[in-house]
């Protein structure tokens, strides 16, 4: 039996469950309902996926910023090929 990192709580496992499990796996605890991640098998013991979720965050945020660069760019050009809006 493991317990969730973040609330102590003993997690229920159901043995289909446990042999088609590998490191890195997600799993939520019922009890305080964080998002974990397998850390190892033997023993079972599962980490917290809080700072996976932030990390994601931060890179879709860098990608918006990159997509909105492209964007400007490509304003750029457009007003360079002799696009002249104010006639």
């Amino acid at each position: 039996m493991a317990t969730c990192p973040e609330c102590d709580a003993e997690l229920e496992i159901e043995d289909d469950d446990l042999e088609e499990m590998e490191v890195g796996d997600p799993w939520d605890c019922e009890a305080c309902g964080s998002r974990l991640r397998v850390a190892t098998l033997d023993p079972l013991e599962f980490d917290s996926d809080e700072d996976d979720d932030e990390d994601d965050e931060d890179r879709d945020e860098e990608e918006d910023d990159d997509d909105l660069d492209d964007l400007d760019e490509e304003d750029d050009d457009a007003d360079d090929n002799g696009g002249d809006w104010d006639e």
